[in-house]
């Protein structure tokens, strides 16, 4: 039974979750869906109730009936490095890529459906609410004056992208900045702005969840740090990252939320307050570990390893329907 891992050649994360598995003798596929038709093939029959599909990378043949997990880590968009790559190309490429492994029983980190739910800011936010984290009050607005007023409610505030990551090549982060006081919010109504209140934070939280696994992380807020660096991908820092116990009510939500996401994995961000309360701020659902890993030596790429071997022994249909057509 084999791990599929669809991926960048470039994702230095996935080598170390590669390492792993090779430790345990799981068998490893890795291919990156930008490659279809150009070092990655596939094909996939449906014949008298049965059906049977291969993949092909790396001059390694699989089937697709073999497969006992797919890791979808941050893979291209299919057939983006065809000969004569077109959006045509690329979307009958993913149609039948992702349609063919749909039909197998393989478990999934994460299943495409729920990866593209996930991703959006504002049903994050709801369904933390109702997993019981504590999530800062927060505006999504294209209405000026309704920005406005939820300043003038919550007057220390700072701004973020709806989305994540700017749509350029590569992707670049956008960073979360701090709103200043005398902001007349006129730009508001030429597009969706994502306003929220500031946590005074200690400290940032990094959570990895990993099926019912919980892997915290700490990073101290620097004490003499400017208010406006409120970013800790861009803000200056001395102080690594230190692994954290999770708070029992903190633990109940995240797997409440995994669960309402349904997703296996996801990599939580929460500012730590005064008073030691964790605040919600997102998941992202394929988020990077492996500078957590560095710093505090908590075993993630290993947990991900064992969950994506696992699950082999079940049923899977289109064997069954072989095996039907066989007899």
């Amino acid at each position: 039974m084999t791990v599929l891992i669809l991926t960048s050649e470039e994702d230095v994360t996935a080598d170390m979750v590669v390492l792993r598995l090779g430790e345990a003798g799981v068998p490893v596929v890795r291919l990156d869906p930008a490659d279809l038709t150009n070092g990655v093939a596939l094909s996939g029959e449906y014949v008298q109730g049965a059906c049977r599909g291969h993949l092909s990378a790396g001059g390694r043949l699989v089937s697709m009936n073999g497969l006992r997990s797919i890791w979808v880590r941050r893979p291209g968009d299919a057939a983006a490095r065809a000969a004569q790559p077109s959006a045509w190309l690329t979307e009958e490429s993913s149609q039948a890529l992702y349609g063919m492994l749909r039909t197998t029983d393989a478990r999934w980190m994460n299943h495409p459906d729920a990866a593209r739910r996930a991703r959006h800011k504002p049903w994050q936010l709801r369904l933390a609410q109702n997993s019981g984290l504590a999530v800062p009050a927060t505006l999504i607005t294209t209405f000026p004056q309704a920005a406005r007023e939820f300043a003038e409610r919550f007057p220390d505030l700072v701004v973020k992208p709806v989305s994540g990551a700017h749509p350029q090549e590569p992707p670049r982060a956008v960073p979360t900045s701090r709103v200043a006081p005398d902001t007349d919010f006129s730009a508001v109504a030429f597009g969706p702005t994502l306003l929220q209140r500031r946590v005074g934070k200690r400290a940032d939280i990094r959570l990895t969840a990993v099926g019912d696994t919980l892997l915290a992380a700490r990073k101290p807020a620097d004490p003499d740090a400017h208010p406006d660096d409120v970013d800790v991908r861009f803000a200056p820092s001395v102080s690594p990252w230190l692994p954290a116990e999770v708070p029992p009510r903190v633990a109940e939500g995240v797997r409440r939320y995994m669960r309402g996401a349904e997703l296996a994995y996801g990599a939580f961000d929460f500012a730590e307050d005064a008073d030691g309360i964790w605040w919600f701020l997102e998941c992202n659902q394929s988020g990077q570990f492996g500078f957590v890993e560095m710093d505090t030596g908590q075993p993630i790429a290993a947990t991900i390893a064992r969950w994506l071997a696992g699950g082999g022994d079940r049923d899977r249909r289109c064997a069954e329907g072989d095996r039907s057509a066989a007899s």
